[in-house]
């Protein structure tokens, strides 16, 4: 009778194993849309504000879609800087915008633009960051190539 029960048991604990739980499913989904959020609906409303936004330079949405602690050069500011002056004095809303309008694709835990920036360690132009901060999706920053002597944000 015990053999019996042992062999039941093990029997039914095999047959469980085998079993596809719906929460492994959906685990399995959200890793790899952590990976890859370009066809993330949340990551593609917030890209089509930020892209509206730079391009009618709207200087209030845009902050409320920047981390406070935005990075946009590799050096110090001097005292009174801010992004928007750096952009406006080095004429980069273009290349923002330019930017903008590429393929995102996952670099790190970025979703990043241009999409070389994570095929090619050499790549040397401006680039875009992209990432989800406390569950929101928030712009991270926008610099060129980092200098030599500095490595880029992790």
């Amino acid at each position: 009778m015990l053999a019996r029960l042992t062999l039941l048991a093990f029997l039914a604990a095999l047959a469980f194993t085998g079993c596809k739980t719906p929460y492994k499913e959906s685990d399995k989904k959200r890793k790899e849309q952590k990976q890859d959020a370009s066809k993330d609906p949340a990551f593609q409303a917030f890209l089509g504000r930020l892209r509206i936004a730079a391009e009618k330079r709207d200087y209030e949405m845009m902050k409320s879609l920047m981390v406070p602690d935005f990075g946009y050069r590799w050096d110090n500011p001097p005292p009174g800087d801010s992004v928007f002056a750096f952009w406006d004095l080095n004429n980069l809303w273009l290349d923002l915008n330019s930017l903008l309008k590429k393929e995102f694709v996952p670099h790190d835990d970025f979703m990043v633009s241009p999409p070389e920036l994570a095929t090619n360690p050499d790549y040397a132009g401006y680039r875009i960051g992209i990432k989800q901060v406390m569950g929101s999706w928030r712009f991270i920053y926008f610099v060129p190539a980092p200098p030599p002597d500095q490595t880029p944000p992790q």
